[in-house]
């Protein structure tokens, strides 16, 4: 299960991302769901907890370097755990679209809640017999 926000970068018919997310269900034949968090959410993500977390943590120290911010995270705890901070090195490629086909043929393995498709979404890996995206 993943929980989203619903953001740009991730939303529900973001063609890339959900292409993504359709292969990543296929190679090891995995059920994923999505679970989208509705609008001024935050206060139910971890994520963004953790971020209030780190905010107060740092008690208005200036983080203007990338060594301040990842040491700052790396010493935080949050419920008691510290976090395993990394920096990420890849670039993540912009601008690339799937054409309408494109996205016609992977749209099929996806499975919208009735009532509820934009928040919830399962992608259950093919039968042994489909051919993989």
């Amino acid at each position: 299960m993943l929980n989203l926000d619903n953001g740009p970068e991730n939303h529900s018919h973001r063609s890339q991302f959900m292409y993504r997310l359709v292969q990543f269900a296929q190679r090891p034949r995995v059920t994923v769901r999505l679970a989208y968090y509705p609008p001024y959410h935050s206060k139910y993500h971890p994520v963004e907890r953790c971020w209030g977390v780190l905010e107060n943590y740092g008690r208005g120290e200036l983080l203007d370097s990338e060594a301040a911010i990842l040491g700052y995270a790396r010493r935080m705890t949050y419920n008691g755990v510290h976090p395993q901070v990394q920096r990420v090195q890849a670039q993540y490629a912009q601008g690339v679209k799937r054409t309408a086909a494109e996205q016609r043929r992977w749209e099929k393995y996806l499975e919208r809640l009735p009532g509820l498709g934009r928040w919830f979404i399962d992608i259950p890996p093919p039968s042994l017999d489909e051919a993989i995206v």
